[in-house]
C-alpha cells in the first residue's frame, strides 16, 4: 500500500515540477536547471571576422566564424549546483582573447549586479565584451580574462 501512495505522490509531483520549471520562477534563477539561452554577436569596430571557440567541462561548442555584424547562439541548462560556466577564446586579427560569457554566478543569480538573464545576449567589441540589457539601457561591459 505504501509504493501505490508513494507512486500516484511522484505523478502527481512531476506535472507540478514541469509547469514551476518553464515558469518564471526558473528563468529568474530562483530554480535549478533554468532555460539558457546565449547569443554572441560580432560589433568589432575595425569589421574585421571574429573566430569564437566556446566550451564548458563537458562541452564544446566547436570553432565558429564570424562575419561582421554576424551571430552564433547555444542552449543549455544550468546544472544543479548552479556551478556552470561557458568560457570562450575569441580570435580577431592581431588580438586573442578569452572571456566566461556565461557564469551561473553572474548570469543565473538574482543577488548579481547585472541580474539573472535568460537570454544573454553578449555584442563582442574590441575593448570588452558587453552584454546587453533587455530594458535598452547601456550595456553591462566587463574586462577580458585575457
Amino acid at each position: 500500500m505504501a509504493f501505490s501512495r508513494n507512486h500516484n505522490i511522484i505523478f502527481m509531483l512531476i506535472p507540478f515540477l514541469i509547469i514551476l520549471a518553464t515558469t518564471s520562477f526558473a528563468s529568474a534563477g530562483l530554480l535549478p536547471f533554468s532555460s539558457k539561452h546565449v547569443v554572441i554577436i560580432n560589433k568589432l569596430v575595425t569589421r574585421q571576422t571574429l573566430i569564437v571557440h566556446c566550451k564548458n567541462k563537458g562541452e564544446d561548442k566547436g570553432v565558429i566564424t564570424l562575419g561582421p555584424g554576424d551571430s552564433f547562439d547555444f542552449r543549455f541548462r544550468v546544472n544543479l549546483r548552479k556551478t556552470t560556466v561557458y568560457t570562450c577564446t575569441f580570435t580577431w586579427p592581431g588580438n586573442v582573447a578569452t572571456f566566461d560569457i556565461f557564469r551561473a554566478d553572474r548570469d543565473d543569480n538574482p543577488k548579481s549586479k547585472v541580474g539573472v538573464c535568460s537570454k544573454c545576449i553578449w555584442s563582442i567589441y574590441e575593448p570588452a565584451p558587453c552584454r546587453d540589457r533587455r530594458d535598452g539601457g547601456q550595456p553591462n561591459c566587463f574586462p577580458w580574462a585575457s
